[in-house]
């Protein structure tokens, strides 16, 4: 039975996504809560049916690809590009002001400790994890909309300053070990310079050879050997994978395969890769012990994360000249943080930049952030929809 737990494992996961998908579509909200919360149920915090691992892991990271594959294939490239001022502006507003709340809030609730502890942790809630909100607009037919494509453009520049900044408090604690600032930048200059001529390329061969591709599942076929090996040139340049594919999926949107690609992949990758991302959230988080002040500690954070961000962005949309309304949005989809944000607080722990009670709240701030955005924005949109109603 050992050799074949990995098959379990699939079926429990599985059978979680669909049952917690399928409650809360019958709560009204987003599958992708109800897979979050059934992981958590069913992992190692409350049930202990199954276990994070090597496999499950990456199996998650392949869902995530295919997951911001598709958001780029759903990306209208016009609208992208006239958003591109409006994104810069809310990627700014959701670095800068999180940044100040985290380091203040840290301050005031643990005064006394290292000044780069501080600075670390408002480094960590610059990023935004979109996967979530990406998930939850395309359950409400919302991912085209204008709010969306500037959630999109956003997170994409937040994630880079984000890099950035951990690559200068790195340099500073390891200056041996830490890359310096102007190869990260050009590093990152690069990869988008040489994705936008391989694109170029890839699109002639595409269409050029149309018939070829057409046959027994080719084009599939290709689309998923471009997407993967974009998401691995991304991650080794030091941008994310989920960039890379959400860049080839933006490719293929302006080609006439579009629809056909769209089609094939959701159907691979929300029949299996996708729902174990979402239930794999909720498997990964192992609390730890609680004290009450932990408690505070970590309730404090997450709040100045949340607000943070909703503030940051949703005034960097009000800048652009958004509604209220489409502020608001944006701010909400904007709170996320998973992958990023616990990878910079690990590195960061094993550095010593910051301690082990801080980590915790990092997780917490996650599964927090990961929970209460699909609530948040299904009622966002839903009151919107009532505005113009009336």
């Amino acid at each position: 039975m050992e050799k074949y737990q990995f098959l379990m494992d699939l079926v429990i996961i599985i059978l979680v996504a669909n049952i917690g998908g399928y409650i809360a579509n019958r709560l009204n909200q987003p599958s992708v809560l109800g897979q979050i919360v059934g992981g958590l149920i069913a992992g190692p915090t409350f049930l202990g049916l199954v276990y994070d691992s090597a496999f499950i892991t990456d199996m998650s990271e392949i869902g995530v690809i295919l997951l911001m594959f598709i958001a780029g294939l759903e990306t209208d490239v016009d609208e992208l590009k006239s958003s591109g001022k409006a994104s810069t502006l809310i990627a700014l507003g959701g670095v800068i002001v999180p940044f100040v709340f985290g380091a203040a809030a840290l301050y005031f609730l643990r005064p006394g400790l290292d000044q780069l502890e501080y600075i670390y942790y408002g480094i960590i809630l610059t990023a935004t994890s979109v996967s979530i909100t990406v998930q939850t607009l395309r359950d409400m037919r919302c991912l085209k909309c204008r709010s969306g494509v500037s959630i999109l453009g956003a997170a994409i520049i937040d994630d880079v300053i984000g890099i950035i900044l951990v690559t200068v408090v790195t340099g500073m604690v390891s200056p041996a070990g830490g890359a310096s600032v102007v190869w990260v930048i050009m590093k990152i200059i690069g990869f988008f310079l040489i994705a936008i001529g391989i694109a170029v390329v890839f699109y002639k061969i595409l269409n050029k050879r149309a018939e070829f591709f057409n046959r027994q599942r080719r084009l599939l076929q290709a689309a998923l050997i471009y997407c993967f090996l974009s998401a691995i040139f991304a991650e080794e340049m030091g941008v994310a994978a989920i960039i890379g594919a959400y860049f080839t999926g933006v490719v293929f949107s302006t080609t006439h395969f579009r629809n056909q690609v769209s089609h094939e992949v959701q159907r691979v990758a929300y029949a299996l890769f996708t729902p174990i991302f979402f239930v794999h959230i909720g498997i990964a988080v192992n609390m730890p012990p609680f004290t009450w002040s932990l408690v505070i500690l970590s309730l404090g954070l997450t709040a100045a994360a949340l607000i943070g961000k909703v503030i940051g962005a949703g005034f960097g949309a009000k800048l652009s000249k958004f509604s209220n309304q489409e502020a608001i949005q944006i701010g909400l989809g904007m709170m996320p943080r998973a992958e990023v944000a616990l990878i910079v607080a690990n590195l960061g722990l094993e550095m010593g930049i910051i301690g082990q009670e801080i980590f915790t709240s990092v997780i917490v701030m996650v599964l927090l952030s990961t929970i209460v955005t699909p609530i948040a924005l299904k009622g966002a949109f839903h009151i919107g929809k009532l505005e113009e109603v009336a």
